[in-house]
């Protein structure tokens, strides 16, 4: 059985809501700081579950449909770049991680919106920090995994035809 494009793109919204949640518990819960290559994914998932939620919304026919299959696809894309971003960063010797900058929050107040995109793309010296593994993956790693499944689930409401 074919789940309708608007099935999808909900269940797709809620997983995009369900990720922001777990980011909410490791940050608030376990107390794991997030770095600027965290934030970047976070908002990369939220922009990702605003295109399913409209998507799902909207309900869309032919052409709209693929729009926003597009645009899903697009954003989950970019925050799986991110991603792999981050996991490079982990994966660096010690001798070639890029020190620690100042915190977000000073970057935000005291640098310009450019430079302060710069930093929260390109990553810090504690962005490398591995701070939780499961079966082998980090949370950059497991983010990875979850953004390449949106991109797929977004990219098949390009052909469903339910």
């Amino acid at each position: 059985m074919l789940f309708t494009a608007r099935i999808w793109f909900t269940l797709g919204f809620f997983s995009c809501f369900g990720m922001l949640l777990v980011g909410a518990y490791f940050q608030f819960v376990e107390e794991l700081e997030p770095c600027p290559l965290c934030i970047s994914q976070r908002i990369a998932i939220l922009l990702t579950g605003v295109v399913f939620l409209i998507a799902a919304l909207y309900n869309p026919q032919t052409t709209g449909r693929r729009i926003y299959a597009i645009l899903g696809t697009f954003t989950a894309l970019a925050g799986g770049a991110i991603s792999i971003r981050h996991l490079w960063l982990q994966n660096l010797p010690p001798d070639q991680v890029p020190e620690c900058g100042p915190g977000l929050s000073y970057v935000f107040e005291n640098f310009p919106l450019s430079e302060t995109i710069r930093v929260m793309l390109s990553g810090t010296g504690e962005c490398a920090d591995v701070l939780w593994v499961f079966l082998g993956l980090s949370i950059p790693g497991w983010t990875l995994v979850a953004f390449l499944m949106l991109a797929g689930l977004s990219l098949l409401q390009f052909w469903n035809c339910k």
